[in-house]
């Protein structure tokens, strides 16, 4: 292999927006489709609208308006809007921006001098307008590139700024808005800035009671107790116990960015919250006892954070400046100090709390036999398990792929075949299901240490404890598109929401979705995902195609079945919308068959027999 020589040449210096669009991932995380929350054009709104939340903190603007027609993004606030003469490097120039002074925004989330640039550049259409006092300015630009820029007279205008994006197609490869992601990113929004009013596409979003509506809206059964609520000051939280849950739950925010993978103050609370219990009930209860089937939301407010990553998912701050005094120590002595003296005023909430360890305590002694002779079960079945085909790269890891760590779950050694032969061994792994899984509906989570099934399952994701080490960042059910793929399908969304809905909704679980047809020439081939691409195909491919209808995962070929899991790969996200609870929706689905369920599914069948019989006709 020869090597160029490496001189004066060799060094190149890159424009800001050629920098962004060449290294992405260093701005706004990975890219994606639209079919996880935290793909980047889901970013690029955040980056946005943070910039017009600092704004609310700050008292200026009660009102943000976010529309989406297609792939446009319009956001307009009320704020100050951004000084006219410097609307150009605010949107263009790297590392420039009023955050860095804190006597003009305090405790904000945006930090660098980076967000509306990188969504400038990663734009293909982008316009930044700003009102100030009857004047206004507007700039547009293509790709990073200014195209247009004009003053104007609007004299009736309200003050603040108006954005309109259209991520880059060419960056965004036939990406896709899921709405239930951007309404519960502006929910969280709600919750957080009380008084704030958010209208995306004409429907308001609001909240009245903080913390405590984000847990009343959010938890899936019903709580032991009613929802404890606490502020003080620039942290605030809010908690219960579940009746039905297993593990625990956290909504972690810094300064009103949803810190997903929680982080230093997370933490503090999580030790806080264990001490404070133990020393008013006088105590040592098990860490893991208190905190079984806890849902709690937090929120921390911090001047000048440091956070893990420009996608600020992570809190990494140690201290509070400028005092200097530790986040473990201030969040500590809030919690002990609000929290016991709440249990003392409140003896029937300490009274359940009580009652919920002790039943944890129980069955955490129950389980502990079982739980032995599973770890042992699944360690001598990991020594010969060629049910799992394991990769290289993991998400509890800090590797660079993580993020793009995937385990497939498939029915049988013919579908993981094909998937195994063509996956990338690097970040993708494959586990095979021996057949269809139990109905896991109703069940304690004892059936999950005595079904070996569900076990090594369990074992591979590493989620026995909790989800800090889960092994895979994405968790995709692959089943046959048939009534047999379906009722699998079924089973493990049971199995998850049943065990760990956390999972879910943290939006680590898909569908993933393969060809259903094959239409090809001699000159070109065509996969259809559904019958109106079919159509498409059959009208651009003329008279006399082939027609191949793909029954099952085993049928495409390892060569074939490369494309469906590479760049193009399509996921369909499980996505629980905020009115879904879990319970009920379990209850009506795998429950007892009843009479609503038969009706329902007689009303929403689809009739296949037409189709199978054009194609065979075909």
């Amino acid at each position: 292999m020869e090597i160029e020589q490496y001189n004066e040449d060799s060094i190149k210096s890159l424009d800001w927006k050629d920098h962004i669009r060449l290294r992405p991932g260093m701005y706004i995380g990975k890219l994606g489709d639209g079919a996880s929350a935290d793909d980047g054009v889901y970013v690029l709104i955040k980056e946005v609208i943070d910039n017009s939340i600092d704004e609310f903190v700050m008292g200026n603007g009660k009102q943000i308006q976010i529309s989406i027609k297609d792939r446009e993004v319009q956001i307009r606030d009320y704020g100050r809007g951004i000084p006219l003469g410097k609307l150009i490097d605010c949107v263009s120039k790297i590392n420039t921006g009023a955050k860095y002074d804190s006597k003009v925004f305090k405790k904000t989330v945006g930090l660098n001098g980076v967000g509306t640039k990188a969504v400038n550049a990663l734009s293909e259409h982008f316009i930044a307008q700003t009102f100030r006092e009857g004047a206004s300015k507007k700039v547009t630009y293509m790709r990073g590139e200014l195209v247009n820029e004009e003053n104007l007279n609007v004299p009736d205008a309200k003050n603040g700024t108006l954005i309109s994006f259209v991520p880059d197609n060419e960056i965004f490869t036939g990406f896709k808005y899921r709405f239930e992601y951007i309404e519960r990113l502006l929910w969280n929004y709600a919750y957080l800035n009380r008084g704030l009013s958010l209208m995306f596409n004409n429907e308001r979003i609001t909240s009245k009671n903080g913390l405590h509506d984000l847990l009343e809206q959010n938890i899936d059964d019903e709580p032991l107790y009613p929802i404890v609520h606490i502020e003080d000051e620039d942290f605030e939280f809010a908690f219960t116990h579940a009746s039905k849950k297993y593990g625990e739950e956290y909504y972690s925010f810094v300064n009103g960015q949803h810190t997903t993978q929680g982080g230093t103050h997370q933490a503090a609370f999580r030790e806080a919250f264990v001490k404070t219990i133990r020393e008013f009930f006088k105590k040592d209860f098990d860490a893991a006892d208190i905190r079984t089937s806890v849902v709690a939301a937090l929120s921390i407010k911090v001047l000048e954070p440091v956070f893990e990553s420009q996608t600020k998912t992570k809190l990494g701050s140690q201290h509070i400046e400028p005092d200097g005094q530790t986040i473990r120590n201030f969040i500590s002595d809030v919690v002990k100090r609000n929290l016991d003296n709440f249990l003392h005023k409140h003896a029937d909430v300490a009274e359940a709390l009580r009652r919920k360890i002790m039943q944890s305590e129980r069955e955490r002694k129950d389980m502990d036999g079982i739980k032995k002779l599973a770890r042992e079960s699944a360690k001598k079945a990991s020594l010969h398990n060629k049910k799992l085909r394991d990769c290289r790269i993991h998400y509890n890891t800090n590797k660079e792929g993580r993020l793009d760590s995937t385990l497939f779950i498939t029915e049988g050694d013919s579908a993981s075949g094909s998937i195994t032969k063509s996956r990338n061994v690097n970040t993708q792994a494959v586990f095979s299901l021996k057949g269809k899984p139990l109905n896991s509906y109703g069940l304690s989570k004892k059936i999950v240490y005595e079904n070996e099934e569900f076990n090594l399952l369990q074992t591979a994701l590493n989620v026995e404890e909790d989800y800090d080490n889960l092994r895979y960042n994405n968790i995709v059910v692959a089943t046959d598109a048939d009534t047999d793929g379906m009722h699998i399908r079924l089973l493990l969304l049971t199995f998850f929401l049943q065990f760990y809905p956390e999972l879910v909704r943290a939006g680590h679980v898909y569908i993933l979705q393969t060809p259903l047809f094959r239409v090809r020439n001699k000159k070109e081939t065509f996969y259809c995902y559904s019958e109106e691409e079919r159509l498409t195909a059959l009208s651009k491919l003329g008279a006399n195609p082939e027609i191949t209808r793909f029954k099952g995962l085993g049928e495409i070929s390892p060569d074939e079945f490369k494309h469906f899991i590479g760049k193009s790969i399509r996921l369909d996200p499980v996505i629980l919308n905020k009115e879904s609870k879990i319970d009920k929706v379990l209850s009506f689905y795998m429950g007892k068959n009843t009479p609503e369920r038969q009706t329902y599914i007689m009303e929403n069948l689809r009739q296949e027999g037409k189709l199978n019989e054009e194609v065979i006709s075909k």
